[in-house]
């Protein structure tokens, strides 16, 4: 795709700002990095247009790790002192917003953007899937292969393997390793029993697909 060597050639002009530009990567066209050097970006991260990427302080950061996709209108704003980091192959869906900052709005007849920011560490882990047009609030920590749904709104910590939807978001599904699939949970990521009305219980193949029951 001709388009993309553009990308590949923007990258390398803004190579020399960022805190750090692995290759190969590659950045459609931005509409505001804010604070390069704080900035870092590994091997084969590969940034569609429209992204707005800023570090609002000297002492926070966003690391993007190897191997992560990022649709178009990324927006992703790390502060207070803060590293926010992606975990390595994981992709992004399109409008995207990503903090791990939010303002207070404790005083009384004050612009919002005037009273202090208070900060949470904010975690996206390895080869998570990030649905289209997800907010990941401050606080947010996702574990390895989390599936997050379209429009959901996240806050919390939810653990490797599961599957989050919703608004405010909750764990639907968790991989289970006993039987080797995907089995729906409690808002809290129990396993829910699977039953039939008579009592018996469906078991699992050897292909990870229910097969009888007994």
């Amino acid at each position: 795709m001709i388009f993309k060597i553009f990308w590949i050639l923007r990258g390398l002009v803004y190579k020399p700002f960022f805190g750090k530009y692995g290759l190969p990567s590659y950045i459609g066209k931005p509409i505001f990095i804010g604070n390069f050097k704080r900035i870092f970006i590994g091997k084969r991260v590969r940034i569609f247009p429209g992204a707005r990427v800023e570090v609002v302080d000297k002492n926070s950061s966003i690391v993007f790790e190897d191997n992560i996709s990022i649709g178009q209108n990324l927006h992703i704003i790390s502060g207070a002192g803060q590293e926010l980091k992606i975990g390595r192959n994981t992709t992004f869906s399109a409008n995207v917003f990503v903090t791990n900052i939010d303002h207070q709005y404790d005083e009384i007849n004050k612009h919002i953007l005037e009273q202090l920011l208070v900060s949470a560490k904010t975690h996206i882990g390895e080869n998570c899937f990030i649905g289209y047009g997800v907010v990941i609030q401050a606080g947010t920590i996702l574990g390895k292969q989390c599936i997050v749904g379209a429009n959901a709104v996240v806050r919390g910590h939810f653990p490797d393997y599961c599957v989050i939807v919703g608004v405010p978001a909750r764990i639907v599904k968790r991989y289970d390793d006993k039987s080797g699939v995907w089995k729906k949970t409690d808002k809290e990521g129990n396993f829910l029993e699977e039953s039939l009305s008579d009592g018996r219980e469906w078991r699992y193949c050897e292909n990870r697909r229910k097969c009888f029951a007994i």
